[in-house]
């Protein structure tokens, strides 16, 4: 079956899900955004590679971190960007996704960057517009969220480099998790030996072990002696009715402390995708601890959405840094 994800030469034309993409095509684009760590500390962080060419965010739900990474990397790219304001604009008057699109297409429009709360927004899109027009998905509904996934991978791959040797948890709310699902396919593709998922049986999908999953219900024997912790946020708005005790319980049994982080490996990194709720998921001690990785996270996001972009516009280049550094 064709990925609608890859064109008939195999390169990346959209970026609508980790699930399915080849090793080749995640390894490209981490070391892509390896390539672009350093624009920020350059004088002037730009590079031309998207000059003339149009992003539009489309952001259904509301974002802080991806949107703003998104926009930055795209401009770093020398990008027109346009940022539509879903809640004033012709969709609130009742105008389709999909009229929505066109418009923008005949407006020129290069690039979708797509965030909504129903699963499939993005890949709707991407089957709607001409070749010429890619699409990234900044995360759809429960379903998937890649250019997080990939740079969560890309932080680990920073700090801990031999993939091949890890254990890596991740704590929390799988069941409403986009975010988690993207990990757990991107860390799978690229060889981790063993990727535990540690939740409440009522947190946690049907049949969570096919996706490659070892699965704890208790912190003590779910971290023993992992290399990285990955917490996530309890997605309330996303809960069909009372499916914990309380927060304060739920902190009790699952809050990642400075006493459940030793169990751990001493050089364990701490992560979190972001929003954090302290105290909640993670107290603030861990959070803003010597081995918390959690603003690092954030910074590489710019890298990973800049290869992202990069990558789509320039087909298979691997390395698309102008020679000189690019600078304009």
């Amino acid at each position: 079956m064709n990925n609608p994800q890859l064109d008939t030469d195999g390169h990346l034309r959209h970026l609508l899900s980790i699930e399915g993409l080849p090793k080749k095509i995640l390894n490209q684009i981490l070391d892509t955004a390896e390539s672009f760590a350093g624009v920020a500390e350059r004088e002037v962080k730009k590079v031309p590679l998207l000059r003339g060419k149009t992003v539009c965010n489309l952001f259904f739900e509301n974002s802080t971190r991806t949107r703003t990474t998104f926009e930055i990397a795209a401009k770093r790219l020398s990008a027109d960007v346009i940022s539509l304001n879903v809640g004033t604009s012709s969709q609130s008057k009742g105008e389709t996704i999909l009229d929505t699109v066109d418009n923008l297409i005949a407006m020129h429009a290069d690039m979708f960057v797509v965030r909504h709360a129903q699963s499939g927004a993005a890949h709707l899109i991407a089957k709607h517009v001409p070749p010429h027009i890619h699409v990234i998905n900044a995360g759809d509904g429960r379903h998937s969220h890649p250019t997080q996934g990939l740079l969560d991978v890309f932080t680990i791959r920073k700090y801990k480099p031999d993939l091949h040797n890890l254990r890596i948890a991740i704590v929390g709310d799988v069941l409403h998790s986009r975010v988690a699902r993207s990990e757990i396919h991107a860390l799978t593709t690229l060889g981790v030996p063993e990727v535990r998922v540690i939740a409440p049986k009522t947190l946690l999908p049907a049949q969570v072990e096919k996706l490659g999953v070892h699965v704890f219900h208790d912190m003590k024997s779910g971290l023993k002696d992992v290399d990285v912790v990955m917490m996530l946020r309890l997605q309330n708005e996303r809960m069909n009715g009372a499916m914990l005790p309380s927060s304060q319980e739920y902190f009790k049994t699952y809050g990642l402390t400075q006493e459940k982080l030793a169990l751990a490996k001493p050089d364990a990194i701490v992560m979190h995708p972001g929003p954090m709720n302290r105290g909640v998921e993670i107290d603030s001690s861990v959070a803003d601890g010597k081995q918390s990785v959690i603003l690092p996270q954030v910074t590489y996001g710019i890298a990973i959405r800049m290869a992202v972009m990069a990558i789509l516009a320039g087909g298979q280049s691997a390395n698309p840094m102008p020679a000189g550094g690019g600078t304009q």
